[in-house]
């Protein structure tokens, strides 16, 4: 059976859902420091992989903002950072994320939630955005104290999981993630939400790329029936 591990941050949950928050302390900055602190907080992750000095995904975040903080000359007090840090865990799951769960629980695939983010916060953050109901289980890389795109923790998932590569699709909006998959030896699909996009241009393509999670599971099958054709035409 097919299994789909889906990214959580920045592919089922919007992380610029922050900005509403956002807005009542910086107006219009909100959008470009939420940019920013996202970005922050995906480099603090890589580099803590890399140094092997890890400390899990909230704190990351968590020192992402004060960088972001200091580069707005933003002057937020604790409780202003609390309430943001709060709000990172109510973010909204993007408009195609149910009913393109639902279509992919139809189709036979086994789903589960595959982020960066510890098991307890990615659990919260999708029951309250009303779908953790739709995976089996959440796999965390705080289980192995290093971060995607480290090799380790696509094989942690397959573990998890009890899946095969070769049986397993590694979902995501973030090229990284969906290149870091293809190197572990998995099938990868690229959510391309926006036509703005850009994946790097290291000559390791997407299996599938899809702009909704609605077009997913039918380019899966797709797939899978074209590889069945050419395995059979031998």
């Amino acid at each position: 059976m097919t299994t789909l591990a889906f990214d959580v941050y920045g592919t089922l949950i919007d992380t610029q859902g922050v900005s509403v928050t956002l807005e009542k302390f910086l107006g219009e900055k909100a959008s470009a420091f939420s940019r920013a602190w996202r970005d922050k907080q995906l480099e603090y992750s890589f580099r803590r992989g890399l140094m092997q000095n890890y400390e899990n995904f909230s704190v990351c975040t968590r020192d992402a903002l004060d960088y972001t903080c200091a580069l707005f000359n933003s002057a937020l007090n604790q409780a202003e950072k609390n309430e943001l840090m709060e709000a990172y865990q109510m973010l909204p799951a993007f408009e195609d994320v149910k009913e393109g769960l639902a279509l992919a629980k139809k189709s036979g695939f086994r789903l589960f939630a595959f982020s960066n983010g510890s098991s307890d916060a990615v659990d919260t953050l999708l029951t309250r955005a009303g779908i953790r109901e739709a995976f089996i289980d959440v796999v965390s890389v705080d289980e192995i104290r290093s971060f995607k795109p480290n090799p380790g923790a696509y094989c942690h998932f397959l573990r998890r999981a009890c899946a095969l590569g070769s049986d397993t699709w590694l979902i995501s909006s973030n090229p990284f993630d969906v290149i870091g998959a293809l190197s572990a030896g998995l099938h990868a699909a690229w959510v391309k939400r926006s036509s703005q996009a850009l994946f790097d241009p290291w000559g390791i393509e997407p299996t599938v790329t899809v702009s909704s999670l609605l077009h997913l599971p039918p380019e899966i099958l797709k797939r899978q029936e074209s590889a069945k054709g050419l395995h059979d035409g031998h």
